[in-house]
């Protein structure tokens, strides 16, 4: 194996493939990248056997082969050179050679291609085209909601529901909910539902970081496997079934709010500061077309944020965590949000003004 490239070029899909491979492993060449080399093509693969990433380059080779290289020292040597640097790897007597210029050579250990496990094909999948800027935008909108370390594993990710009309994503973890839906020709005759992995949701929006054109999904019974121009990804799903989402909807919420999102937004995270530590709570106040927000401590501060929204029912007081307010808001696209109560006892639905099928749920907190 032998080639050169510009440093800039090898460093993307060499990062990304590193942000699949686990620090801790009992198996010396799960800390280690596979490099594959044919027809001046290198692809570059990382996985911790639950995901696996590879990325593929145009280099100047002279031989092809395959070698497995530890993953953190290549990336860190390579970035460590000047942008404008032309990188030369070479495999040496089992060794990994790589030069830059003059005065730089690095010497890496190596372990066979062959021990490299790779993940399992993906029979019976259905694939999904679709826009990889829609997609992302749709990530972007959910993946705060998802639960951290919850002992209800499968709220830990995001479920994925296909119809033969919709393309769905729901995240919740029991406290707030966030769903966000696209019309579109379905691949399937009846709805299907997937739960992707916390990991999965994060390597993905890191894969759709510059969207631009299609992503192929490949979706079967326990993998996902998604293509973007000279990335595949894949990541097994988590096993379970998700809980029925519909049931935690608010509906027929006769108290509406309307208000500019960013000033709301700013107001929250105001009155936040000086909100109970451990809790996080803040007392929301409604009179006509008046908002009010109070949060005060155990040190007994206190800070009131008064601003105007179109409100026009009877006066009202409902409690929330202030910050599970302010990532809706910060997830909201719309210069104007609307929220809808019936309440001080129920959840309060969270939509964009207008020209979305995004939809929030918080759910309040007494105080």
């Amino acid at each position: 194996m032998q080639f050169s490239i510009n440093r800039e070029a090898l460093l993307k899909p060499l990062q990304l493939a590193t942000g699949v491979v686990e620090r801790r492993n009992t198996l010396p060449v799960l800390s280690n990248i596979l490099l594959q080399l044919n027809d001046n093509k290198l692809s570059i693969t990382g996985t911790d056997t639950e995901q696996e990433l590879t990325g593929r380059v145009k280099v100047d080779s002279t031989e092809g082969g395959e070698i497995t290289v530890p993953s953190v020292k290549m990336l860190e040597i390579c970035r460590a050179f000047n942008p404008e640097s032309k990188i030369n790897v070479k495999l040496t007597d089992n060794k990994l050679v790589i030069t830059s210029g003059k005065k730089s050579r690095y010497s890496l250990a190596t372990l066979p291609a062959v021990d490299y496990p790779r993940m399992a094909e993906n029979p019976d999948a259905f694939q999904l085209l679709i826009e990889q800027n829609d997609l992302r935008k749709m990530l972007e909108a959910t993946s705060f909601a998802m639960a951290v370390h919850d002992v209800r594993y499968y709220l830990n990710g995001m479920l994925l529901e296909v119809a033969p009309d919709y393309l769905r994503l729901v995240a919740t973890d029991g406290h707030r909910l966030a769903m966000e839906t696209m019309g579109m020709t379905g691949p399937v005759e009846n709805t299907e539902q997937r739960i992707l992995s916390r990991k999965g949701v994060e390597q993905l929006m890191k894969l759709l970081q510059e969207a631009s054109g299609q992503v192929d999904l490949s979706i079967g019974q326990n993998h996902i496997q998604v293509s973007v121009t000279d990335f595949t990804y894949t990541s097994k799903l988590v096993e379970g079934k998700y809980p029925n989402y519909d049931r935690v909807i608010p509906k027929g919420g006769d108290r509406v709010i309307i208000g500019e999102c960013e000033q709301l937004k700013q107001s929250f995270l105001r009155a936040g500061i000086l909100s109970n530590e451990k809790f996080n709570g803040v007392r929301v106040s409604l009179t006509e077309n008046q908002i009010k927000i109070q949060s005060n401590n155990p040190d007994q501060e206190e800070g009131i944020e008064t601003l105007e929204v179109k409100y026009t029912d009877e006066p009202m007081e409902i409690g929330f965590n202030v910050k599970y307010i302010i990532d809706v808001l910060s997830a909201i696209t719309t210069k104007e949000v609307k929220m809808i109560l019936s309440d001080p006892d129920s959840s309060v639905l969270v939509e964009e003004e207008q020209g979305s099928n995004a939809l929030f749920v918080v759910m309040p907190m007494r105080l």
